[in-house]
């Protein structure tokens, strides 16, 4: 209640403060940036009937002082974020609408981001990588088409820096709770002789963590070089990062979370994460004339890492007999990959149509082993690194679409988007588990997207959507032995309104699926969340995204995200017997969430933010047991930017501070749950156990820093 009677104070004595202060006008440009042609084929524009939000460089700088992409977009509709290590640095997560990061679509300049193994997105391998985005685009439910995995709750964009016609150097530090250090150097040649600019970014990210040893250590580089010339824009950068982690996934039990919420569990003083990932990509963008454009994009991507393990009391025969029965061992378990993509998109565009044709082709192949490095009693004739499991995987995708927005009258638009995918994905060799893992599977899928958008006048605007999108499963579906594709049917109705003042986007959907793969709630042995096929479900929501400037000096952002999602007739192994629960609620997904900021400017170049969160409670699992329910949290920060602008020396210097969870609330954003079967407690009855395992927040914490604009 503390915390409400502050919310709706807040937001009254701003009010007020505002009563005899002039409006704000927005500042719009019909001005189409060479640099945007990038992401063309996989963004919308504002009257799309696609459900979208959009986040430019400015709104990220604001909160850039170390935390994680995924963190920094926390405030956004239908989002949830979460972090192993407690504090928003290492390995992150975001859902939406409930659906996990292995089913948001991530690309990069249009090109894929997720992994085509696993299908998640490792936030982790992309240190600062705010501070070279010059914006993205979060599309919720299906989306437009897009390149890679399909997009089963969102797809997110992202487009990296633009050309930078001017030289500037940056540097940027910040500091702050968990001994958190960043570091941050960037540097523009900008346009030599109006064609050719060279730019650059280093950074250093360190952190303790909150959760203890769960330290984070990042190196990241992104450098880019351009020619512009006219209606020709070429690119070519890299970027990547080399991570080094403590491992924090197992999380704490009920008791353990009660004792210390700030223990780790693990005790080996290595058990940790390395891993090196670099990526080179080149854009070609071309203009012809008005109406026809052009955009081809290759990029290849080479990661290489390992995580090592301490394990207790090992079998000989699960270590290919390299050691002796119930030896202590650490292991190195490594991945080696590459992935090479070729994008190529076709756009015609005039006063009635705009036509967008594209195909997106990308190869990944990647090996997977394991090597003992130490073991207590090894067996005889064995070497230290010798190998214990070796895998490897192939997988090509091939997508082709065409999309066009077309004028049927003065006040109605419509959009028709056809995708054809193909898939193939082949494995051989060992799993970790030393099992033979073979497959050899093939997908194709034909995903069609209509929507129309009626303009009533000029601040008001219907539209209506349908979309389908299909999926493959991922490698540890395969291994436990799923092997049909998941389909989503995705209807989308919506209502946007625009003044000076005042913009609502807000919408309803209802999606539903068939063989849907739901998290179970359980974990396997590297921290990677279990999936199951749950047969028909659905999930079915309202959205509103408020954007009110009251005056110059007040303005607030407020998202509300209603919904329910359930499985139906949902079974379930109970106490050794099948059981028919009817409709559960789908696991992770949060039947309320709301975030809302109120921004106050009492003075020129200073800004004042009161930012707040709210989750409602979930179920880890889809059984609906209260024992797998996550409590709700409402949590509040604190963000606050001032700049200063020199007349010698710097351009700029901007200080920045962060408070996060400034109540200091004790919560718990993500967890896991699992069951098993005792049948050796009662030899003539079978009692299913239930357990749990929880990700403890950081409390009240902060940031502090500088940049420097020369």
């Amino acid at each position: 209640m503390k915390n409400l009677f502050l919310f709706l104070t807040l937001f009254v004595l701003s009010v007020s403060v505002c009563a005899q202060q002039n409006q704000v006008k927005q500042d719009s440009t019909n001005t189409e940036k060479l640099d945007e042609v990038l992401v063309k084929a996989v963004r919308v524009d504002a009257d799309s009937p696609i459900t979208h939000s959009n986040v430019k460089k400015e709104e990220l700088a604001k909160r850039n002082l170390g935390q994680d992409l995924p963190v920094l977009l926390n405030y956004l509709p239908s989002v949830v974020t979460t972090s192993d290590a407690g504090a928003g640095i290492g390995y992150t997560g975001i859902r939406v609408r409930g659906t996990d990061a292995t089913r948001v679509n991530v690309t990069i300049n249009g090109i894929p981001y997720n992994d085509p193994e696993s299908q998640g997105t490792f936030w982790v391998n992309l240190g600062d990588f705010a501070s070279s985005t010059e914006s993205l685009q979060l599309q919720r439910g299906v989306g437009t088409s897009t390149n890679g995995s399909g997009a089963f709750g969102a797809s997110l964009n992202v487009l990296t820096d633009a050309f930078a016609k001017e030289a500037y150097a940056e540097i940027s530090n910040s500091f702050g709770s968990y001994n958190t250090r960043k570091h941050t150097v960037k540097l523009s040649t900008g346009l030599i002789d109006d064609y050719f600019e060279i730019s650059g970014r280093f950074s250093k990210i360190d952190s303790d963590g909150y959760v203890d040893r769960a330290f984070t250590d990042l190196k990241s580089y992104f450098l880019q070089g351009i020619y512009k010339d006219g209606n020709t824009l070429i690119k070519a950068l890299t970027f990547g990062n080399k991570e080094y982690t403590y491992q924090s996934w197992y999380g704490l039990d009920a008791a353990q979370l009660k004792e210390d919420r700030r223990q780790n569990p693990y005790t080996y003083e290595n058990e940790t994460d390395n891993y090196w990932q670099d990526h080179y990509q080149l854009h070609w963008n071309e203009r012809f004339d008005n109406n026809w454009s052009t955009n081809i994009g290759l990029n290849y991507t080479k990661g290489k890492g390992y995580f090592e393990q301490y394990k207790l009391e090992e079998s000989a025969e699960d270590f290919a007999n390299l050691i002796e029965d119930d030896s202590d061992v650490i292991v190195r378990r490594w991945l080696d990959n590459n992935f090479y993509v070729a994008n190529a998109n076709v756009t015609y565009k005039d006063q009635s149509i705009e036509l967008i044709t594209g195909l997106s082709y990308s190869v990944y192949t990647g090996d997977h082993f394991g090597e003992v490095i130490w073991g207590s009693a090894l067996a005889p004739n064995t070497d230290i690194r010798d190998q214990y499991y070796d895998g490897d995987a192939t997988k090509n995708d091939f997508s082709v679409f065409s999309k066009a927005t077309f004028k049927l009258s003065d006040d109605v638009t419509g959009f028709v988007d056809l995708q054809g995918r193909f898939v193939s994905y082949k494995t051989n060799g060992l799993n970790s588990d030393r099992a033979p893992f073979v497959t050899d599977a093939n997908f194709s899928f034909f995903n069609p997207k209509l929507g129309l958008t009626y303009r009533a006048n000029i601040n008001n605007s219907l539209y209506v959507s349908f979309a389908r999108a299909n999926r493959e499963p991922n490698r540890d579906d395969f291994e436990n032995g799923v092997t049909e594709n998941e389909t989503l049917n995705d209807i989308e109705l919506g209502w946007r309104h625009n003044t000076d003042k005042l913009a609502i986007s807000s919408n309803i959907y209802y999606m539903f699926y068939q063989n849907q793969l739901v998290l179970t709630g359980g974990l396997d042995d590297v921290g990677s969340p279990i999936r199951a096929t749950s047969g028909k479900s659905y999930r079915l929501g309202l959205e509103i995204d408020a954007n009110i400037q009251f005056c110059k000096s007040f303005s607030t952002s407020t998202n509300i995200a209603l919904s329910s999602n359930k499985n139906r007739d949902f079974s379930a192994s109970i106490d050794g017997a099948l059981v028919n629960l009817g409709n559960t609620n789908i696991s992770f997904s949060p039947d309320l969430v709301v975030g809302n900021a109120f921004n106050f400017y009492p003075a020129k170049n200073l800004q004042l933010s009161f930012l707040s969160k709210y989750v409602g409670e979930q179920y880890m699992g889809n059984v609906d047991s209260e024992f797998s329910k996550l409590d709700s949290y409402f949590v509040n920060d604190f963000n606050i930017n001032f700049e200063i602008k020199p007349n010698k020396l710097f351009k700029s210097i901007i200080l920045s501070g962060l408070v996060n969870n400034i109540f200091n609330k004790k919560y718990v954003s993500n967890g896991y749950y699992y069951t098993y079967d005792d049948d050796w407690s009662d030899p003539i009855a079978i009692t299913t156990i239930e357990g749990t395992g929880y990700y403890p927040q950081a409390t009240t914490n902060f940031l502090v820093g500088a940049t420097l604009k020369f």
